[in-house]
Parts: structure tokens; sequence; C-alpha cells
């Protein structure tokens, strides 16, 4: 079952995939091209409480995720954002970062803070058409990339 982040952030429609502990989700509202939500799925709102088992998937997630965002947006930096402050089960918001912009269909995304922190209110929603379209090339990527 879904926590409320999950669900927030639009669980399963949004879903690249998942572990028994993670769920890794694409955010709906993008400030650059293929940006993510990493979101544990153990009843925990400390990054303390993670188990070892949730720290062992982490570890390989956050790798794969790199992988999967260098291919599909070929990202200059990436940051992984642990902010927790509306939302209180441990996450992060995965950013790729770049200069300049990113065109996915006939959609310019830019990086409107670059290079200094991102700008998460800048901000493109995605359309249903949009989210599908992107999830299947991060899908693609994110088999390709498995370790």
């Amino acid at each position: 079952m879904a926590n409320a982040t999950e669900t927030k952030f639009g669980d399963p429609t949004t879903r690249l995939a998942q572990t028994d502990c993670w769920s890794v989700l694409l955010r709906p509202r993008q400030p650059t091209l293929g940006s993510l939500v990493l979101i544990c799925r153990e009843p925990v709102t400390s990054f303390a409480e993670v188990s070892a088992q949730g720290y062992a998937e982490l570890r390989d997630l956050v790798g794969r995720i790199e992988a999967t965002l260098r291919e599909v947006v070929a990202y200059e930096r990436i940051n992984h954002l642990m902010l927790m402050m509306v939302d209180a089960d441990v996450h992060f918001h995965v950013i790729p970062r770049y200069e300049g912009s990113r065109q996915f269909g006939n959609v310019e995304f830019r990086d409107a803070g670059w290079p200094g922190p991102p700008a998460l209110d800048a901000a493109v929603a995605l359309d249903p058409a949009m989210n599908d379209a992107l999830l299947a090339q991060l899908r693609g990527a994110w088999l390709r990339c498995a370790g």
C-alpha cells in the first residue's frame, strides 16, 4: 500500500520502479527534464530510521537512477534533495541539472536555477500523455542500466 508521499506524487501512475523499501516516481511537475522522487516505503519519518535493507537498496537505486538519467537527460550535475518540509515520509527529490534547456517532444525544459540551487517552482506540469511518454523512455533506459 502506498504511503501518503507516494500517493501525493502520483503512484502508481508516475512509478518508474519499486523495490521492497523504495519507490522511484516521476515528478508530475518537472523543474528539469527527468526529475524524480525517491520515496522510502518503510513507515519512517527520519533518515536514521531506515532499515539496513533500505540503505542497501538505496545505494543500488541511486546508481541506477543516475545511469538512467545520464542516458535520457545527459545531465551535467545531479541533486538529491532531502527536503521533508511538507511530506514527512523519508524521500529525496532527484533533480538532473544542466545549463540551458532540454527538449522532450515539443516541450522545452529549462534549468531555471543553473548554476545555483534548483528552482523547484519553475516547473513544467506534465499532462497524462507527456507523463506516459517520458516514463516509457525512462523505463527503457532503466532496463538497459540494470547492473
